[in-house]
């Protein structure tokens, strides 16, 4: 019989594990006699040496046994109780040991000395993906170490605990293998079981090594990034790409790879204060143990530039690696200070092909939990590659949802794929809404009816400000159109209003109008490219405060006109036809010329050999192949010769 460390009941020795577990209720024995004549007998074999006494008082709250016998009997025996314990290899230090040499003792000391595996990590031994000072990620088996901590050693060979020891190892029952399944285990691999069952699907098949991350040359067998992951000298990094190509992922890979800390944030949930206390904990962790620590940034766009400061100066004198993944365009979106520090890499856009093989990947992952459907074949495989877009967690979603519709009955395949919809992914504020409105200009100017049809349907689907779309408009009609048919200009301004006026839906029919009168119009970029000449001129030194001929300046009061302003300038309606001899620009520009005499330039598409080539194959060099539209109005593929 033993005494319990915690509630300080009787126990049988072989039940004292099972005891603690169930929270110091069951496996309780009632003769308290026994119990003692038991703990007595066991603490017995022990060397009692009194300079341990004032120690002995700091270990197990087992007392309850030790109040029934006398004083003197209970100062020997409290000194037996714990000779075993501090009898081991290595001497308790003196209080008057300077700290230097003296040796501290911890949990995991004792648990060592009593020759069994340490029956709990340190705090410092944890994974590094456990933030500091966090409490919240601790399983039911560190709660377990926590009890065996206050009692009975575990582990093979845990002949004593801190609370109760066994004199003679050999009379001690024999103990659970150091791998036993326990219910405590059991608890906790159900609940790690729930929590993964629970992920979506894009969580569970995310990538745990280089070697699965698809589609990415930079960690491939000869990309740059995986070089440096495999010397351990990751830099502070900008990790730009589309949604779901594998920013996150190759960043928590780096994680589990090198030896450094690792501690994620995310910019939409952390602020300034969160990422000083970050630096000063691994300021601290850099000092005491050498090791660096690496700070991955989701989104780290969302932070404003003013707040992205506070990464400068941990990152300059190399307290932490920062890894900073966004899909914005980090050269508008990252301070240029912080961005000079970091090396940013690009990762490409997956392809339909790295989708299916993804895709595939992922169903051959579930096959223990999914029957296998006539409709989730490699024909819905290569739909969902094709539909994505190249985002592989978009891809994964859209698979769990078919693999769930599959099991409905009734469900066919026409139907599965009118339920696997899409949003489409268009920033309003990012490079999308950019990038969109330049291809749909490029497309407008290069009478391409097709595709500014396409790019302005993209647009209107995806939510666009009606108004932004026909202000661009306008800008065309001067910039592209200008001369050649000027009416254009009133037209595109017209369709203006009507955006304005009418509002969509229904404006969109307005918007088409003018694009394809836009496309099918001539056009002539004389008026835009002479602006750009006069602009150009103004660069050149003195010639933008050239001063105003004195018969051209405004002469509102008698001093002005005394001092010769306006003074023989000539009013040209006076004169026939209204032609006069007369000069209007400086003196130091006269015979200068900006306006473009030509509507086009003078360079020739390489790409297009000569007229001759075009003819032989049924093309008119005056008109675009394909358009249905007439020669000289449909500038496809045309060129000008000057």
């Amino acid at each position: 019989m033993v005494s319990c460390p915690i509630c300080g009941k009787s126990v049988n020795a072989a039940k004292i594990n099972n005891h603690i577990d169930s929270d110091c209720v069951e496996d309780v024995e009632a003769d308290i006699t026994a119990t003692s004549t038991a703990t007595a007998t066991a603490y017995g074999t022990g060397n009692h040496d009194p300079d341990n006494d004032d120690n002995a008082s700091l270990s197990s709250p087992a007392v309850a046994p030790l109040f029934k016998t006398p004083g003197a009997k209970r100062d020997a025996s409290a000194s037996a109780s714990f000779a075993s314990f501090f009898s081991s290899s290595q001497p308790l230090p003196s209080p008057s040991e300077p700290r230097s040499t003296a040796v501290k003792r911890s949990f995991d000391h004792a648990s060592t000395q009593a020759n069994g595996p340490p029956a709990a990590k340190r705090i410092s031994d944890w994974p590094s993906t456990h933030p500091t000072g966090s409490f919240t990620h601790l399983k039911s088996e560190d709660k377990e170490t926590r009890h065996n901590h206050n009692g009975v050693g575990t582990g093979a060979g845990a002949g004593l605990g801190i609370g109760v020891g066994i004199g003679n190892a050999a009379e001690q029952p024999a103990a659970p293998a150091p791998h036993a399944l326990t219910p405590a285990n059991k608890k906790s691999k159900a609940r790690s079981n729930a929590f993964e069952r629970a992920a979506p699907l894009a969580e569970r098949m995310r990538p745990k090594c280089l070697d699965d991350v698809c589609g990415q040359d930079l960690v491939g067998p000869d990309g740059v990034l995986r070089g440096l992951i495999e010397q351990d000298r990751v830099p502070s990094m900008i990790l730009w790409g589309a949604a779901g190509t594998g920013k996150t992922t190759i960043a928590r890979v780096i994680a589990s790879l090198v030896g450094s800390r690792f501690v994620e944030i995310n910019s939409t949930s952390s602020g300034v204060a969160e990422c000083k206390k970050i630096f000063a904990e691994a300021k601290s962790e850099l000092g005491l143990t050498g090791r660096k620590t690496i700070i991955f940034c989701d989104e780290i766009h969302r932070f404003s530039k003013s707040q992205q400061d506070v990464f400068l100066g941990p990152v300059e004198a190399g307290h932490v690696t920062l890894i900073g993944a966004t899909t914005e365009n980090p050269s508008f979106k990252v301070q240029n200070a912080l961005l000079s520090r970091c090396r940013t890499f690009t990762l490409q856009k997956l392809s339909d092909a790295h989708i299916c093989h993804i895709l595939t990947r992922a169903l051959e992952a579930e096959r223990d939990t999914y029957a296998p459907s006539s409709l989730v074949n490699d024909e819905l495989i290569r739909y969902l590659g094709a539909f994505a877009d190249g985002d592989a967690r978009t891809a994964l979603n859209l698979l769990e949802l078919a693999m769930d519709l599959s099991r409905r009955p009734g469900m066919t395949t026409d139907v599965l794929k009118r339920s696997l919809t899409k949003t489409l992914v268009y920033d309003r504020a990012g490079d999308q809404h950019y990038d969109t409105i330049s291809a749909f200009h490029k497309a407008v100017r290069g009478s391409d009816p097709d595709a500014a049809l396409y790019y302005l349907a993209r647009m209107i689907q995806s939510g666009e400000d009606a108004l932004y779309i026909a202000r661009r408009m306008i800008v065309i009609a001067s910039e592209d159109v200008g001369l050649a048919d000027p009416s254009l200009l009133p037209l595109a301004t017209a369709a203006y209003t009507a955006a304005e006026k009418i509002g969509m839906p229904e404006a969109r029919i307005n918007l088409a109008h003018v694009t394809v009168a836009l496309c099918l119009a001539p056009k002539s970029t004389r008026v835009y490219r002479s602006l750009q000449n006069a602009l150009d001129a103004l660069h050149e030194p003195g010639v933008a405060a050239l001063p105003i001929p004195y018969h051209l300046r405004n002469a509102p009061t008698k001093l002005m006109k005394d001092l010769g302003y306006g003074k023989e300038y000539k009013y040209n309606p006076n004169y026939r036809n209204g032609k006069v001899a007369q000069d209007y620009l400086p003196d130091a520009l006269k015979g200068r010329r900006f306006f473009e005499a030509a509507d086009f330039g003078d360079m020739v598409d390489q790409d297009l050999k000569d007229v001759d080539h075009l003819e032989e194959h049924g093309a008119d060099p005056g008109s675009g192949s394909g358009s249905g539209s007439t020669g000289g109005v449909d500038g496809r593929h045309s060129f000008s010769l000057g």
